[in-house]
């Protein structure tokens, strides 16, 4: 039986980012992961091979649509799906491989199988028991069951977002039940790979809890690009046969019943925590109604020694949050002081264009009553953008009237979830918009249409 200082269960961006902290504070600290490799579902199969894909079919598209244009001629390239999956497996190879490295850099253990904490203070894998002075449990997340829909990824016919990125083939007719994060990236890569996409959302928005102006242009957007939506549409069932679907809905509006038929349905309501087999109900560890660990301001469960982060607690679940609060939770177990800002943390969608956002939304303001200012500008007035095709969407900087502090920001556009962090920096900063107005943003780039916003909250944009 080894004793640590630290054991984390779960090798996610949340568990593994913890660890390496750990070992840098000078913690003996050992990870517990039941994957044959690290990284969590994130590296596995989530983020990062959704990504390759997007990357992909986004080349694609571009060859199709607009290289004629750039007068890059010839035939549009044909897709090998098996290779594309390929590339897509390696870049996941190249990424867990790094982590194992790291691992490895910094004298952390992996305890190779699933975990569960039998009693404070130790962990047990297989047949084996470890001792541990803390315990961070980062179990992350799996996808929401929808009532009525049997998800089978084995048979690619009825898919969560792990058997989307694997089909056996690339559908004709594809239906996404869920507007979100998750969908609409997925959707998009098989609508540019070919297939006829229908997106169905019980809200009568996409995206739920984002700005609506960059709602409305986003999905305006996404329907050039042959995405159809059906929203405000409960879903009653989804009936499967060998190799086609029928999805089965009720408009709210009416409660007039309607059916799809399609090769593949994926279903991408949501996630939520995975905890199951841990112990932490046995051991009294408390939780919130929606089945989230609840924890202080520390990451500290009511069990002393027991701590939580990422998908398993409250708040987004974005990997980059999950990090944070990684790190932080190891700061606070070295006796330093850990913090997260959650007035700052970016979300992203890696569409074309991408959307990004920061703080808080027009609507969310005026509900407060807060007094403030708005600054918009179009990346139609952006000259990069204009180069490569790109010129659809806007930067939303949104202020506070009185002192021009940065409050939010919006984008839909070009590189948005890299431009984002200027104002992640910005607000952490206390900047106001006159700050990023005044600062010099190198010409031609992206950058400089979040400059002309900042001017626009202010005696107006250049370009504008």
């Amino acid at each position: 039986m080894a004793s640590y200082d630290v054991i984390i269960i779960g090798a996610g961006p949340g568990g593994y980012v913890s660890a390496i902290r750990c070992a840098q504070l000078g913690l003996k600290t050992a990870v517990v992961e039941g994957r044959e490799t690290l990284g969590g579902t994130c590296l596995n199969v989530g983020c990062i091979p959704s990504k390759a894909l997007l990357h992909a079919s986004h080349l694609l598209h571009e060859a199709e649509h607009n290289f004629a244009d750039m007068g890059l001629k010839g035939k549009s390239p044909s897709v090998d799906w098996d290779q594309m999956k390929k590339y897509k497996d390696d870049v996941i190879g190249q990424n867990t491989g790094g982590i194992e490295f790291l691992f490895k850099k910094n004298k952390i253990d992996w305890l190779k199988g699933w975990g569960s904490i039998p009693a404070v203070g130790k962990v047990k894998v297989g047949d084996e028991v470890h001792e541990a002075k803390n315990i961070i449990v980062a179990s992350g997340s799996v996808p929401t069951a929808l009532p009525g829909v049997e998800v089978d990824n084995d048979k690619g016919i009825v898919v969560d977002s792990t058997g989307a990125l694997s089909l056996p083939k690339i559908p004709k007719k594809m239906v996404v039940i869920g507007a979100g994060v998750i969908g609409l990236e997925l959707g998009s890569v098989y609508a540019r790979l070919g297939a006829e996409v229908t997106v169905v959302e019980y809200m009568d928005f996409i995206t739920p809890g984002m700005d609506g102006e960059v709602q409305r242009q986003f999905q305006k957007i996404l329907g050039k690009q042959g995405f159809t939506f059906i929203l405000g549409a409960a879903v009653s069932g989804v009936e499967a046969s060998k190799t086609k679907a029928k999805v089965n809905y009720k408009l709210k509006k009416d409660d007039s019943e309607h059916s799809l038929d399609a090769d593949v349905v994926l279903v991408a309501t949501g996630r939520k925590p995975f905890t199951d087999g841990l112990g932490l109900a046995e051991l009294g560890v408390e939780f919130t109604p929606r089945g989230q660990i609840k924890t202080d301001s520390h990451w500290a469960t009511n069990v002393p020694g027991i701590y939580a982060i990422g998908d398993a607690i409250v708040g987004p679940m974005l990997a980059h949050k999950a990090e944070d609060e990684g790190m932080a939770v190891a700061e606070v177990l070295a006796g330093k002081h850990g913090h997260v800002n959650y007035n700052v943390i970016p979300g992203v969608i890696y569409t074309t264009p991408e959307v990004a956002s920061v703080g808080k939304t027009e609507q969310q303001l005026k509900e407060e009553g807060r007094a403030i200012k708005v600054g918009k500008f179009s990346f139609m007035g952006n000259a990069r953008a204009k180069a490569v095709h790109q010129g659809e969407g806007f930067v939303k900087l949104i202020v506070d009237k009185d002192t021009d502090r940065v409050l939010g920001c919006h984008i839909i556009g070009p590189g948005a979830g890299d431009l984002i962090h200027e104002i992640c920096v910005a607000m952490e900063f206390g900047a106001s918009a006159q700050d990023i107005a005044l600062t010099c943003h190198a010409h031609p780039t992206f950058s400089e249409a979040v400059r002309e916003a900042a001017l626009a909250c202010g005696d107006g944009a250049i370009h504008a």
